[in-house]
């Protein structure tokens, strides 16, 4: 089995990958994460993980892997062309290792145009063609980072509670709250629109990170959720030797 770790901007998530699928996944924040995290893992044969965090914290996750089971982690990065998939960047390992590799999970599930939207700590958008070739993204607050912004950088709205999602709202915490969710919505459905005119028809969506539940039930099209894209981008790349 592989042991295949995402490390995120907030938090570290990793699963077993058999092969056929995931066994003994977890998740704790960056703080938490330690050795001990694993230590009910059975044995791994090979260790992969993609990191968008501080080098600190993978030089912590390298020393955990070498630690609970002897392994050296094989950190992948982004590239011009992996498994199927031709990035847009020319200077592709610009490109986030996360973004590159739920293109790579997408691509690999199906050869059809397709909109990857991650919402995490970032809201980012991806727009990969059928025969893999990427046409690039864009990169944007997520909901709670701009929630996040609004109340430290203005002075009247830091005590502001956590609101509910309306069309229009009548009061400061609903006004946030939905102003933040549906500027996300709003982009993404913008951005669809837009690479359909590309592809000449309308793409697949896939939704993944921690706020896609909650834009899945705002969004007025079509759309699926995958909370382990990342990993089963890794899982892919893990398969065929990086």
């Amino acid at each position: 089995m592989k042991l295949l770790v995402d490390i995120g901007n907030t938090r570290v998530k990793w699963a077993l990958w058999t092969g056929k699928d995931f066994q003994f996944a977890g998740v704790v924040a960056h703080g938490d994460f330690s050795a001990a995290a694993w230590q009910e893992l059975p044995a791994a044969d090979s260790a992969w993980a993609a990191s968008v965090a501080s080098a600190q914290l993978n030089d912590r996750l390298a020393d955990a892997a070498r630690e609970r089971f002897g392994l050296t982690v094989r950190f992948v990065r982004s590239s011009a062309e992996a498994c199927g998939v031709r990035s847009a960047y020319a200077q592709p390992e610009r490109l986030g290792v996360d973004r590159f590799l739920a293109l790579v999970a997408a691509h690999a599930q199906a050869r059809e145009p397709t909109i990857v939207a991650s919402c995490g700590t970032a809201l980012t958008l991806d727009a990969l063609a059928a025969d893999g070739m990427h046409l690039g993204g864009l990169i944007a607050a997520s909901p709670h980072l701009a929630l996040a912004a609004l109340r430290g950088g203005t002075a009247n709205l830091g005590a502001a509670a956590a609101g509910r999602i309306v069309e229009i709202a009548d009061n400061t915490a609903d006004a946030m709250e939905s102003g933040a969710w549906l500027a996300a919505v709003a982009l993404i459905e913008r951005f669809v629109e837009q690479a359909a005119k590309r592809f000449g028809g309308m793409p697949a969506l896939v939704l993944t990170g921690g706020g896609a539940t909650r834009l899945g039930e705002l969004l007025a099209i079509p759309h699926r959720i995958d909370a382990e894209l990342v990993l089963r981008g890794l899982a892919v790349m893990a398969d065929n030797g990086g």
